[in-house]
Formats: structure tokens, C-alpha cells, sequence
């Protein structure tokens, strides 16, 4: 057979650029020879498009570099947009004033913190515009600033405010302070809507959705675009960014192991995107961990979910709509809203039901999945150490197919779960409650896992792939249902079925649990 003809004009690799690890400034990563995926086109379309703008996306998305973009497009730093979509965009030759607050930066724990930073930021701002504030309040010295800048120009200003809601979230576990500067920053923002004619455009970004009513009750007039399906990728890679893009970073990596750990984040567009520092660590690096979850998943949200008796059953199919995805506030937070907006669950399913969103969320990879539950399991045992143990000894019972080890094991774990954890959840259902106990541990691994997985018979309690091997799970309570019951039901029901197709070895698990020792009292195995 001839071999196919070379390409008359073959096109030469793609060189590699610097990675823009912990980078949030255009300038820089345009001007430094870094890699830089074009967003600029989704601001187009906001510029072209609106006035005022709300985005909440996760930490670490790339809020603060959007902000930064939006920042040099108003400036009219033209050069900086050469070959992007933003390119030839009108606002580059008019150079607009812009007034920029960024809260990230301070503790606002503390009463007063959230008072002298905005007005240091503000002193700032007016010191490089050489305005001399007039005013002792945050709010009027805020109006002066735009109000002014629009005067002296003859542009009216862009406003951009980044990690708009980090003086709330810095002070949850102290509700009075909380309280305090969600009151300051409602009149903050409520400049926003009073200087509207000297505005060209508003952006507020931070990582939650706070009700309009408690917090933007001065600022009716914002289009909030974080479940708009247009810019559901304004933020993050997609599938497409990573091959146009970063191409020389790909090759000993598998596709495949990277879509697992770090894709499926999705607002309702018709693709998923990647978490870009995850990304960018992972092809700094080259291994795969939890780069995202380890530099600054909250202490409150652990607390919040171990106080609410949320296990990780629950957390795999949540289904919510508008109203429960919103519900954010400093005395409600929804548990739904609290792991949604912070990145730990996303859409799954979108449904129109009678003109109402209808959304169904789950983890959205590995790395959320794995590291939430072993998070979870921390803080259960109380002993991080002895938890990393105990995964580590799972691990190699399983490769070992040791199932009485198995029973072992997980005898000595339940017997060390502190006895206020089983009275604080008030348990109602004994099976559900170490089913996701069991469930955790699993998924702390990073298995394969499957809840009540259906066949044609039944639905089988958890299913894990491992190694070539399925293990199917079936749980019991003692003073409930006979000795034996839980494999009874695996055998008569078929469960094992399903999975033949895969010509791997089945294991059937049951597993029974008493209420009166709150412990394992069997855990015997068969094959299928």
C-alpha cells in the first residue's frame, strides 16, 4: 500500500510557553510569553451587551484575572488585546476611567477590619487620580470618586469589584460581624445603582450568591450571569482550551485520568470546563492530586456538614432549583447553596418543569469526590492519622480480596467514632446512616463507587470497582431484618447480573449492623 502524501504545508508543533501558576494579572501573562486562554470574547459580549453584572464562581476560576482583563479592555491598553477576540473592540480607544475594590486581601474577622480597609482602598484610588475625597462615609466617598472621575474624563467609569463577598464568608463563625459587614457593604454597593449615569459598566465577582434582598436590596439592577448558559465557561478550560492551547503540555498524560480528577464543572452550558489550577499544577507537576482541594477548603464547610449530619449518600444526587441554589445568607445557608456555589457539587441535569428550573447536582470529579469525603471522614475519627491508616490498610485488603480483614477493620473504625457524633445526628435510620459511613470510606479512595445501583430485579446498596474485581455491598440491621439477610437478598435478587458482561471475579458483601453497639456485627462474603 502507497503511503499517504506528506502535507504539503505541515504545521510546525506548538511551542511551549511559561505556565501562569498564581498569576491574576493580564498585563503579565500577556506581555511575559505565558499561556493564556482567550476569554475576551465573553467580555465582549457583557460590554456590548449590559451594564451591570454578578458572576459567582468557585475559588481559584479565575475571577481575579477576568477582573483584571475587563480592567486593561476600559484602560484601553490596546496592545495587550492584539489577536484576541476583544481585539477591535470600541472601548480600547476610548479609555475609561476604572475604579477597582478587591477584598481578598484582608482578615475581616474582626468589627471595624471591613470600615478601614474599604476606606484605605478608596484613599488609595483617589490618591493615583489625584481627587481629594470629600467625605467620611465609605459610601458618598465612593459616589464622589466615580462622580468626579466621569466629570474629569468625560467617560463615564467601569467599576469592578473582586471577591465581593469575602468580609461576609471571613466572618460566618461570628454571625454579629457577619451581620455587620453585609449591612456595610449593602450601602457599599448601593453607590452602583445611585451613580448610574456616570457608569459605563459594572462587575461584582465573588464566590457566593448572596439574596438580593439582604444584600443588593440598593442594587435591583444587577443581570446576574452565573447560571447563564452563554458564559458558562467565562471561567475555567474547556475541552477545546486544552488542545488549542496548552498542546505541548498533554503528551505522557492521559486524557482520559485527566477529564476524571479535574473536568465536569458546568453552570448550565453545553460543555463542562475544567478547574484551571488544577490544570495548570497538574502540567507543572505532573502528578495527579488534590492541587485545588488542598490549598483552602474551608474549615466551616467540614463543620457545617459534619453539624448537619450531611454524609456522602446524600451528596450524590441533589436535586434543588433556583430558590435553594440562592438561599445564601448570613442566617441561612442552604447546604445545597453552601457546596454548590464553593465549587463542591455542580449541575448534573437541567429540567423545565411548568416554567421552573428543576437542577439535579453531584460531585463533579475525583478530586472533589475523593478528597470531600476523606475531609469528612478527618474529621469524624477525630485522628487524621488514624484515618489515613485505616485507608491505607483498606486499600491493601481489598487488593488481597481479605474480606474477614475487611470486617476487622472496619469494626475497629466504627468502634472509634465518638459517641456524641452518633447522639448529635439523632439517627432516625440506622442502615442509611453506616451505609454512608461505609459509602465515605470508598469513596476516600478514590474507587469506583455506585449507590443502589439498578438492575433489572433490584437496586444493589453500593457496587465498587476494583482492580478487575467488582464488589457488591448489601447492609442489614440486626434488630430489623434476620441473621444473614443482607446475603440472602444479594443472592435471590440476582445483583450480581448485571456485571457479568465484564468477565471480572464478583464478590457479594453483605454486611449487618446493630443499633444496640453501634458497630459491625458480620460482614461475610461469597463469590457470585
Amino acid at each position: 500500500m502507497k503511503p499517504p502524501e506528506p502535507s504539503p504545508n505541515p504545521q510546525p508543533p506548538m511551542a511551549k510557553r511559561k505556565l501562569p501558576l498564581g498569576l491574576q494579572t493580564f498585563r503579565e501573562i500577556r506581555e511575559g510569553g505565558y499561556y493564556y486562554v482567550d476569554k475576551t470574547g465573553y467580555i465582549r459580549r457583557l460590554v456590548d451587551g449590559g451594564k451591570h453584572y454578578f458572576l459567582s464562581r468557585p475559588r481559584r476560576f479565575g475571577k481575579s484575572l477576568l477582573v483584571d482583563t475587563i480592567k486593561e479592555l476600559f484602560e484601553g491598553s490596546a496592545e495587550l488585546f492584539e489577536g484576541l477576540a476583544a481585539e477591535a473592540h470600541p472601548v480600547l480607544s476610548a479609555g475609561h476611567p476604572v475604579v477597582r475594590l478587591d477584598f481578598s486581601g484582608a482578615d475581616f474577622t474582626r468589627p471595624e477590619s471591613l470600615h478601614r480597609n474599604a476606606m484605605a482602598q478608596l484613599g488609595t484610588l483617589e490618591r493615583r487620580a489625584c481627587v481629594v475625597g470629600e467625605h467620611d462615609g465609605a459610601s458618598e466617598r465612593f459616589a464622589h470618586l466615580i462622580q468626579t472621575l466621569h466629570e474629569r474624563s468625560g467617560h463615564p467609569v467601569a467599576v469592578l469589584v473582586d471577591e465581593y463577598d469575602k468580609p461576609i464568608l471571613d466572618a460566618l463563625e461570628k454571625p454579629a460581624v457577619a451581620r455587620a459587614n453585609r449591612d456595610f457593604l449593602r450601602g457599599l454597593y448601593g453607590t452602583v445603582k445611585f451613580c448610574d449615569a456616570d457608569i459605563r459598566f459594572t462587575l461584582l465577582t465573588g464566590v457566593s450568591k448572596f439574596s438580593k434582598v439582604n444584600l443588593f436590596s440598593g442594587l435591583n439592577n444587577l443581570i446576574d450571569i452565573t447560571l447563564d448558559p452563554r458564559y458558562s465557561a467565562i471561567c475555567g478550560y474547556t475541552e477545546a482550551d486544552l488542545d488549542a492551547v496548552f498542546a505541548p503540555e498533554l503528551p505522557g498524560l492521559n486524557r482520559d485520568e485527566i477529564r476524571d480528577w479535574y473536568d465536569g464543572y458546568s453552570w448550565r452550558g453545553d460543555e463542562r470546563v475544567y478547574n484551571p489550577f488544577d490544570v495548570l499544577l497538574l502540567f507543572d507537576t505532573r502528578e495527579f492530586k488534590a492541587h485545588w482541594f488542598e490549598t483552602g477548603t474551608p474549615r466551616f464547610l467540614i463543620d457545617t456538614l459534619v453539624k448537619r449530619g450531611v454524609g456522602s449518600l446524600e451528596l450524590e444526587d441533589v436535586v434543588g432549583d433556583d430558590a435553594m441554589l440562592s438561599a445564601f445568607d448570613v442566617d441561612d445557608i442552604a447546604t445545597e447553596a453552601l457546596l454548590f456555589q464553593t465549587g463542591y457539587l455542580t449541575i448534573h441535569e437541567v429540567e423545565n418543569l411548568g416554567g421552573e428550573l428543576h437542577y439535579r447536582l453531584g460531585y463533579p470529579n475525583r478530586e472533589v469526590r475523593q478528597s470531600l469525603n476523606r475531609s469528612l471522614l478527618r474529621h469524624l475519627a477525630e485522628d487524621p492519622s488514624r484515618t489515613a491508616r485505616h485507608g491505607t490498610q483498606l486499600h491493601r485488603l481489598l487488593l488481597a480480596n481479605d474480606f474477614d480483614g475487611m470486617g476487622k477493620l472496619f469494626r475497629s473504625f466504627f468502634a472509634g467514632v465518638p459517641y456524641q457524633w452518633h447522639v448529635r445526628n439523632d439517627i432516625a435510620d440506622y442502615e442509611g446512616y453506616y451505609a454512608s459511613l461505609f459509602h465515605t470510606c470508598f469513596l476516600a479512595l478514590g474507587l469506583d463507587v455506585r449507590v443502589e445501583d439498578s438492575g433489572s430485579r433490584g437496586r444493589v446498596d453500593m457496587a465498587v470497582r476494583f482492580n478487575g474485581n467488582v464488589y457488591l455491598f448489601e447492609f442489614k440491621v440486626v434488630e430489623k431484618d434476620p441473621t444473614g439477610a443482607a446475603m440472602t437478598q444479594l443472592k435471590a435478587k440476582g445483583y450480581a447480573d448485571k456485571y457479568r458482561y465484564l468477565g471480572w471475579p464478583i464478590h457479594l458483601i453483605g454486611v449487618e449492623f446493630s443499633k444496640k453497639t453501634r458497630n459491625v456485627v458480620a460482614l461475610d462474603a461469597e463469590p457470585a
